[in-house]
């Protein structure tokens, strides 16, 4: 094994390496040139689109994620409405008891051992290694982002204001998958002696299928594994480059910097403080994150509450063109179809609802209910999705009619659009939105490095030398994401990531019936009360 990791660290390192040698042409560019065949390739793959009427492309993949929310919302009878209140009860602490009153035999069919090990090294008192707060804010870091400032901004540029209402149906659609893959995580995590957590869809798909036996079993292994390889993909990419080349290029514009070497010197820091935080594991993640989500969330809806209420008088016309452009759009390539795709793809990306991913940091909750943090994790498609992307795109509707810097069909950089929107009222706002875009991308690389290590170690096995094999490489890959050019760096990043729905979806699909036991049993105990 380390033979095989230090062969993979020189592989990845040396192309890189190289880059140094050849001061003719930008850093940036040589590594865009290199990523940029793989990347596309893999984006086309992941996005193999059906065509509908209006010579709209259809990915596929927002087919199955939006099939499989519609199909969960209405299997558990629309439990991201009906338990709404119960998450927050759940996230306020007013069920905490519950998760320390279990009887020993009830905890042990919950949570699920290491192989080999013995089970009564399993805590009682509900395992896991952080609260159902943090848990929430942990996954909300990864997932209330860029995509909420950018991604909004690019779904409106292309489908129109009409993209807002489809963003908004499809975080409430979403809200159920997020819910049903959270249990999941929780009732197949595995615990180890000293109590660490490893969970996520690797360890339900593996052994979610194997209590159905047969050829359920190998098939399950085949979809973990999937998962793994896609996800720990994933974390280099959207999770990571990503997230590091946005901030980066919101800084050296904002500064004036040209980016090459500059963007190295940008990406080094953001490493450096990942890399600090990331050796505490999930507790210090979440005790970070737990500190930086509420604030960097609190204060862009603060600037953008502000602005709609110094706008106050253009929001019913706002919601008019939202509603209006959603059924009836004028000018958007596509029409209504274009309009429902531009906004589904990009809430899909955004809130990661069939994705997986959250299910991972939720599995290390303290519980012994598994359905405790499902519900919890219903909430964040509503916060990520109906919340905060809402009031990014009524921002930049109400301030584009008198602005006039958006032609509505034709795609616009992202970031740069909502700064314009913002900056159009509060001048200088751009300032504040340079550090929340660092903020959001900082706590987004936090919880996508613990998602990526789970699944590295769920690959090469659970030691030191695989993990901080993996950290390594993680914080080398912030600094190449600051150092390269967008093209490369989106279409990896969109194409690791819906990559993980496809395995993801199937086995949630299949093992809906477990978590609709789990539903029952908690709820029980709630009315039991």
């Amino acid at each position: 094994m380390r033979r095989f990791l230090t062969y993979l660290l020189t592989t990845l390192l040396f192309p890189f390496a190289s880059f140094a040698q050849d001061d003719a042409r930008g850093l940036d560019d040589k590594i865009n040139d290199f990523l940029a065949p793989y990347a596309t390739k893999a984006l086309e793959t992941a996005l193999t689109s059906i065509t509908l009427p209006g010579n709209v492309d259809l990915p596929i993949v927002i087919m199955v994620l939006v099939g499989g929310a519609i199909y969960f919302t209405f299997y558990f009878g629309f439990v991201n409405i009906t338990r709404f209140w119960t998450a927050i009860n759940v996230v306020r602490g007013k069920y905490d008891a519950i998760d320390g009153a279990e009887e020993k035999e009830e905890n042990l069919d919950m949570v699920h051992s290491l192989d080999g090990d013995v089970v009564d090294t399993i805590k009682v008192d509900g395992a896991g290694e952080v609260s159902h707060f943090q848990a929430l804010t942990a996954a909300l870091s990864a997932t209330v982002g860029l995509g909420n400032i950018g991604g909004v901004a690019v779904a409106i540029s292309l489908g129109g204001p009409g993209a807002t209402f489809w963003m908004i149906i499809a975080g409430f659609l979403g809200m159920s998958s997020k819910f049903v893959e959270c249990t999941l995580g929780v009732k197949y995590r595995d615990v180890g002696p000293d109590g660490t957590i490893y969970g996520g869809p690797m360890y339900y798909l593996k052994k979610g299928f194997q209590e159905k036996g047969g050829l359920w079993t190998s098939f399950g292994k085949v979809l973990a594994t999937l998962f793994a390889i896609m996800c720990v993909a994933g974390s280099f990419g959207g999770g990571n480059m990503f997230q590091s080349n946005q901030a980066s290029a919101l800084f050296m514009s904002r500064f004036g910097i040209e980016s090459g070497y500059a963007g190295v010197l940008f990406g080094s820091v953001m490493a450096l403080l990942v890399g600090i935080v990331i050796i505490g594991g999930i507790k210090r993640i979440g005790s970070m994150t737990e500190k930086i989500v509420p604030f960097m969330c609190g204060t862009y809806l603060l600037a953008a509450i502000i602005i709609i209420l110094m706008k106050i008088d253009s929001v019913p016309m706002a919601f008019g063109l939202i509603f209006k452009g959603a059924f009836s759009p004028e000018g958007i390539a596509g029409g209504f179809l274009g309009v429902l795709v531009a906004g589904f793809q990009r809430a899909a990306f955004s809130n990661e609802a069939g994705v997986g991913s959250a299910a991972i940091a939720h599995s290390a909750v303290k519980t012994n209910y598994p359905a405790s943090e499902g519900v919890v994790a219903l909430l964040e498609p509503f916060i990520d999705t109906v919340i905060v992307c809402t009031i990014t795109a009524l921002v930049i509707i109400i301030t584009n009619v008198e602005g006039g810097f958006l032609n509505y069909g034709v795609e616009a950089d992202g970031v740069t659009l909502t700064s314009t929107a913002f900056d159009s009222v509060i001048p200088g706002f751009s300032w504040i939105l340079l550090v929340a875009v660092i903020l959001f991308a900082f706590s987004s690389m936090l919880s996508w490095s613990y998602y990526g290590l789970q699944a590295w170690m769920y690959l090469f096995g659970r030691n030191k030398i695989v993990e901080n094999t993996y950290k390594i490489l993680f914080l080398i890959f912030v600094v190449i994401g600051a150092a390269a050019s967008l093209g490369a760096v989106l279409s990896f990043s969109d194409a690791m990531v819906f990559a993980m729905i496809f395995p993801n979806m199937i086995g949630i699909i299949f093992l809906a019936p477990q978590v609709k036991k789990e539903m029952k049993r908690y709820m029980n105990k709630i009315n039991s009360l």
